[in-house]
């Protein structure tokens, strides 16, 4: 049974998705193949695993801008489609823009039996493309904060997305910051990641 829409608030979310991937792509310009073994702040995962998560999470994305629906079970998206996996996913990025940019279905995405408003897919996929870019920006031992106006919105997201029930599974506690942190600072600790390591 279809439930109630639940609506978003943010005006343009595929434009933040735009500016998320944009951030990250400049993240992705950073890996070699020496870093790829390398520790990311998402706990228990390597460069490699973390690109390929990230890989998976955009043709889920795709899948809501194309079908309409995202379905709860998780499917393996199988083996690398590229020897290059920063190419693999700045090309799904591009492609998965143009979905969104051409989609705009009044009915919204159903998920798992509710409707929910378009916008709240690209907005949720801009927190976490975003989020992985720092992640792989770290992992390369690079400092890329999220620029201020982005992180911004996306701690609008952070927190509608974000609960208590997905800690400790999918986030880890938040963490303490000084007072007068940025933004991206306090996006990241909400997030569960120290933004000083």
């Amino acid at each position: 049974m279809t439930g109630a829409t639940v609506a978003w608030p943010l005006a343009d979310p595929v434009a933040l998705l735009e500016r998320s991937i944009a951030y990250t792509v400049g993240s992705l310009q950073l890996v070699t193949e020496e870093s790829m073994d390398r520790a990311t702040p998402c706990r228990g995962w390597d460069l490699r695993e973390l690109l390929a998560h990230m890989y998976d999470a955009l043709g889920t994305l795709q899948e809501a801008a194309l079908d309409r629906h995202i379905a709860l079970e998780f499917v393996a998206a199988g083996s690398d489609p590229a020897a290059d996996p920063v190419a693999a996913l700045c090309d799904r990025a591009c492609r998965l823009l143009g979905s969104w940019a051409r989609s705009g279905d009044p009915e919204g995405i159903q998920i798992g039996g509710v409707s929910m408003a378009a916008g709240i897919v690209p907005a949720a996929g801009a927190l976490e493309v975003a989020v992985h870019g720092w992640d792989v920006a770290r992992a390369c031992r690079r400092d890329r904060p999220i620029p201020p106006d982005l992180a911004e919105e996306l701690l609008i997201c952070a927190t509608l997305f974000v609960s208590d029930a997905d800690r400790p599974a999918r986030f880890a506690a938040p963490v303490e910051i000084p007072a007068g942190a940025g933004p991206g600072e306090r996006l990241l600790a909400f997030l569960g990641r120290d933004p000083r390591t």
